[in-house]
């Protein structure tokens, strides 16, 4: 069964050092509800940098002269990026200090978002697109497993505020793009661009940098480990049920991949919203998600873990379908809040699952490979969308996403004991 009597009581070993111990699991204040603020603060700066590009790839693609199928195989190649580093990154902190590994993705990360501060091609702005998915993809695994370290019985709750830091940076992603094509004036003498925020996100990024090596108690320590990649696919792949989760996560990536990319783009060219709209509607998503992810995550600490998730999955299956047939505004705004509550919630459960079931030894390793399986196919999301909308419409391509959200939900009830 999924839950927390599935958990590991134990903490992980560094120098002969105990870093945690179930007694030790604060949410605020102390060594671990530091950790937990000090990474969920730089994730969501992170999220801010990468979800900008969402709202502002409209004039991103007008800016560059490109086309919504070359800007889809952009993002794609960010996710595909993105997908490749999960592995090596979370088996190296395995063996060393998950330290070691988090501050280098904060690094290239800022590296990437000067770049996308600059990019004056489309050339330019691919190599910046893979820079931001292969930082962030440095950044996640050892974050993660970082947080499971520290957390044992409360990990669906940890990871739901980590997650949450999705949501922030999204909603603080519309927001600046609200200012960014409205065209507002800022101080009544800078009239914003939308390469400016980008270069402010990097400065944001030292900082939080900064803040968690204050706070970091472990050594900045890495050894080469083994790679081991054959023995964890074969404990990922072992049995029905689990491929069964990793066949249901990948498709639920690939429709997320294809509808956060193009969500505005779709509320400006099939519902012929105007700016900002597009816009607020973005930030609907977000100010949902922030608020359902640690919900989620401690639910899933009390109920079977498939139960939540397959819940939220048929919710955001209907949602979709309404937010395709709508046509008010207030409708729309709906459709997409009851679409994030479902999709929302599946986030801190992810990881939970994979969590729970990784050995001590190997917990970013399995988090991972497993994310990279996830992502590798949800980076075929955007691909299908721009190139979907450009041949069949967005609302059959949405549709289909809609289906892949039924199959992800059957999958799960299947294997659910």
């Amino acid at each position: 069964m999924d839950g927390p009597e599935t958990s590991k009581p134990s903490g992980r070993t560094v120098c002969n050092l105990i870093v945690s111990r179930p007694a030790d699991e604060r949410l605020f204040g102390g060594h671990s509800g530091r950790i937990l603020w000090s990474l969920a603060l730089a994730w969501a700066t992170l999220q801010t940098g990468r979800f900008l590009l969402s709202p502002l790839l409209p004039t991103i693609i007008d800016t560059l002269s490109i086309t919504t199928v070359t800007a889809g195989l952009a993002l794609g190649g960010l996710q595909l990026a993105y997908a490749l580093t999960q592995y090596p990154s979370g088996r190296i902190s395995d063996s060393s200090s998950r330290a070691a590994l988090v501050l280098p993705g904060i690094g290239v990360s800022i590296g990437a978002f000067l770049l996308v501060a600059v990019t004056s091609t489309y050339g330019m702005f691919v190599v910046a697109t893979l820079l931001v998915g292969a930082g962030k993809g440095l950044f996640a695994i050892p974050s993660r497993a970082l947080l499971s370290d520290l957390f044992v019985n409360r990990r669906g709750q940890a990871l739901g505020i980590y997650t949450a830091g999705t949501d922030g940076g999204g909603l603080l992603a519309a927001g600046v793009a609200f200012v960014i094509v409205g065209g507002t004036t800022v101080l009544a003498t800078v009239t914003p661009t939308w390469r400016l925020p980008f270069g402010a996100i990097a400065a944001a990024l030292i900082a939080s940098g900064l803040l968690y090596v204050v706070w970091n108690h472990e050594p900045l320590r890495i050894d080469r480990p083994p790679v081991a990649l054959v023995r964890t696919l074969r404990r990922l792949f072992a049995t029905r049920r689990q491929r069964g989760l990793l066949l249901a996560f990948s498709l639920f990536y690939f429709t997320i991949g294809a509808w956060i990319n193009f969500l505005p783009t779709y509320l400006s060219d099939a519902k012929e919203l105007s700016a900002p709209l597009p816009q607020l509607l973005f930030a609907v998503v977000f100010a949902v998600g922030i608020t359902i992810k640690p919900v989620a995550g401690a639910l899933s600490d009390r109920l079977p873990r498939r139960l939540v998730a397959v819940t939220g999955l048929m919710l955001a299956a209907g949602a979709l379908g309404l937010v395709i047939t709508a046509r008010s505004v207030t409708t729309i705004a709906a459709a997409i809040g009851l679409f994030a509550v479902g999709y929302k919630t599946q986030f801190p459960i992810i990881d939970a699952l994979v969590l729970d079931t990784a050995p001590d030894d190997n917990l970013g390793g399995d988090l991972g490979a497993a994310r990279t399986f996830f992502l590798a196919i949800g980076a075929l999301g955007p691909v299908y969308m721009g190139t979907a909308a450009a041949t069949v419409g967005y609302d059959r391509a949405l549709g289909g996403l809609a289906l892949c959200l039924v199959v992800t939900a059957a999958v799960l009830c299947r294997d659910m004991r």
